[in-house]
């Protein structure tokens, strides 16, 4: 009797034996690479940092794609980190290049202590040095990656070993210290006030001090056994972070959450000037740099500005060999997300058009350049400056940032019943307001904030969304100042820093203000760009803290904000004002104390000030 096979299936048969029989990433790996995993490489203080090696299968000399990470590579178990892992080192393989990854010190299978700001640079100069001494390294090593994975490269770009030919790192604010007027210190502040990203960050990724260890001195073949079946990953129980966040004080909200101990309560203690910031492995502009620099942003990143003041700062450098070989690309995603751009990229809820960019081939082929010597990728031949201007959604370039053809325009704040809301009549204007002072008031609560609505963030978890959103509804606050200009007649392009200056008054010791840069279309959709805040303790300097009087005017510079955007005919520039973002932004308590240790703050009454003696503005790079 012959038995009959359903056409379905006959197709699912087929269908999943091809599935099936396709080789995995870590096959594709197996056929062209060397892998060496869990190399204890040594430090000058006898630390060994866990690494893992995927070489070419030649016998020729190849250069080394270095990453170095505080997250978990094990390739071993479940997860994407696997995946990632293997499609990383296969990508660099395929193209001629050993791919290295190594877990910091004291993360994982690596020895010694981790801190987030001690870790020592002399790590990545002895990794430089180890790698370069390999018999199948041709001596030069590149750094490549995105947040942790690359805020550690600006630090030991000033070591300038020899090897560390080429860098490109990407989203990589949590590295850059003190750079002009950006005392960022990490990420950790924004103009004196934490973010608080990392209170979530740290959360999860904080080494608790009772974690277990493995001994020192076992072999390279006890590690790659144990590590089938120990990766040292905690298992870290979820939070409503939108909820968690809430708690006061702030320097127990991990423990609120039975959270990890570590190093969170020491640095949420931590002053922006503190000398803690200038040990450990952040980058400070006293300090030399000394490798040729692929630079990626973005513009929903939670550290925009800073990051473009890096490379300019870099650009600036005496030194002509390394100031000249600085690129830069700056994308409108959200942070480490470039390569997800599509034919109709989404950040947020607002549409910013077709922003794919051939990353990968620009990034090799500077990699060709400087590890390969391929004078058919030299970077002359690419624009100095990549850049997105949302609104008119288009790349353009330019030879340095802000781009040449831009030009500071000020607009000043002025008011004539009231700017609270949009339903008031707060304007953006180029001429600066009569002699008459119409300041603006409202009341800051720190028990009922400004709640975040998008934004430049990352690392919160569910607490803030990043991107761009209609911020209508959160106009209708009365503790919300709203200034606008007329309708466009013609459209505008903003690209570049956008500078800004309050003068403030309050009834408070010590309190915040914030602004917002928002493009308003004519249908009434406000959507954000940028944002800053400013702790008015530190209004003449990060070294000192000097307290308001009641009834006094102060003049606050707030950091710069940075973005490209075309405002076109019919919409308007609009900046709202007001005195917190959070849980974006720690909330200021208004008591003049110390913020971290507070459960209780007060209410403030705050004032920003227009007339010809208290000029607010803003200042706009447009370009011309």
């Amino acid at each position: 009797m012959r038995t009959r096979i359903s056409p379905l299936f006959l197709l699912f048969f087929l269908f999943s034996n091809a599935l099936f029989s396709q080789d995995g990433p870590k096959e594709k790996l197996e056929a062209i690479a060397i892998i060496d995993q869990k190399i204890m490489m040594p430090m000058r203080d006898g630390i060994k940092l866990a690494t893992d090696i995927y070489r070419p299968k030649t016998d020729e000399k190849v250069p080394i794609i270095f990453s170095k990470t505080p997250y978990n590579f094990n390739t071993f178990g479940d997860g994407k980190e696997k995946t990632r892992t293997y499609e990383r080192a296969y990508e660099a393989v395929s193209r001629g290049f050993a791919y290295v990854v190594q877990n910091e010190r004291g993360r994982y299978f690596s020895e010694g202590e981790w801190d987030i700001l001690g870790v020592p640079t002399t790590d990545g100069y002895d990794a430089f040095e180890w790698m370069s001494k390999q018999d199948w390294c041709n001596g030069k090593v590149a750094t490549y990656g995105c947040s942790s994975t690359a805020e550690w490269q600006m630090a030991v770009a000033a070591l300038d070993h020899p090897a560390h030919a080429a860098m490109v790192p990407m989203g990589y604010g949590a590295g850059v210290g003190r750079v002009g007027e950006f005392y960022e210190q990490g990420n950790w502040f924004r103009g004196g006030v934490q973010q608080m990203l990392f209170t979530s960050w740290l959360y999860s990724v904080q080494n608790d001090e009772f974690m277990p260890k493995f001994p020192k001195g076992m072999s390279q073949d006890d590690y790659l056994r144990v590590q089938r079946f120990f990766d040292m990953a905690k298992e870290t129980p979820k939070v409503d972070w939108a909820e968690g966040l809430k708690h006061l004080p702030v320097q127990d909200i991990i423990k609120n959450q039975n959270g990890p101990k570590g190093i969170y309560e020491k640095m949420i203690r931590t002053k922006p000037n503190d000398p803690s910031w200038y040990k450990g492995g952040l980058y400070h502009d006293n300090m030399p740099f000394g490798v040729p620099s692929f630079w990626f942003v973005s513009w929903y990143d939670v550290s925009s500005s800073p990051n473009l003041a890096l490379y300019n700062h870099v650009r600036n450098m005496k030194d002509k060999s390394i100031a000249d070989n600085q690129y830069l690309v700056i994308a409108p995603t959200l942070h480490c997300r470039y390569t997800r751009a599509t034919e109709n990229t989404i950040v947020g809820e607002r549409s910013v058009g077709d922003a794919r960019l051939n990353y990968d081939e620009q990034i090799y082929g500077w990699f060709d350049y400087w590890l390969k010597g391929d004078t058919k990728k030299d970077p002359k031949n690419m624009p100095r400056v990549q850049y997105y201007t949302m609104g008119s959604n288009t790349w353009q370039t330019a030879t340095s940032w802000p781009p040449e053809d831009v030009e500071m325009t000020t607009f000043y704040l002025d008011s004539k019943e009231g700017a609270n809301s949009r339903f008031g009549d707060g304007t953006l204007m180029q001429k600066s307001a009569g002699k008459e002072d119409t300041s603006d008031g409202f009341v800051y609560d720190p028990e009922n904030p400004v709640p975040s609505y998008g934004g430049n963030v990352c690392c919160t978890g569910n607490a803030v969304k990043g991107g761009s959103f209609d911020q209508q509804q959160m106009e209708a606050r009365n503790d919300i100042l709203v200034y606008s200009t007329p309708p466009l007649t013609e459209g505008v392009e903003v690209s570049g820093f956008l500078e800004s200056t309050l003068y403030i008054s309050s009834d408070a010791k010590d309190t915040d203000f914030t602004i917002k840069i928002i493009d308003v279309h004519p249908d009434g959709r406000a959507y954000n760009l940028d944002e800053t805040i400013q702790r008015v303790r530190y209004r003449e300097g990060y070294e000192k803290e000097v307290f308001m009087e009641k009834g006094e005017v102060y003049k606050v510079e707030m950091s710069p904000m940075s973005t490209s955007n075309y405002f076109a005919k019919g919409h308007q520039i609009r900046i709202e004002v007001s005195s917190s973002n959070f849980p974006r932004f720690e909330r200021n308590m208004n008591t003049g104390g110390d913020n971290f240790d507070e459960a209780k703050g007060v209410v403030a009454k705050n004032r920003v000030h227009h007339s010809e003696e208290f000029p607010s503005q803003i200042r706009l790079p447009i370009k011309r």
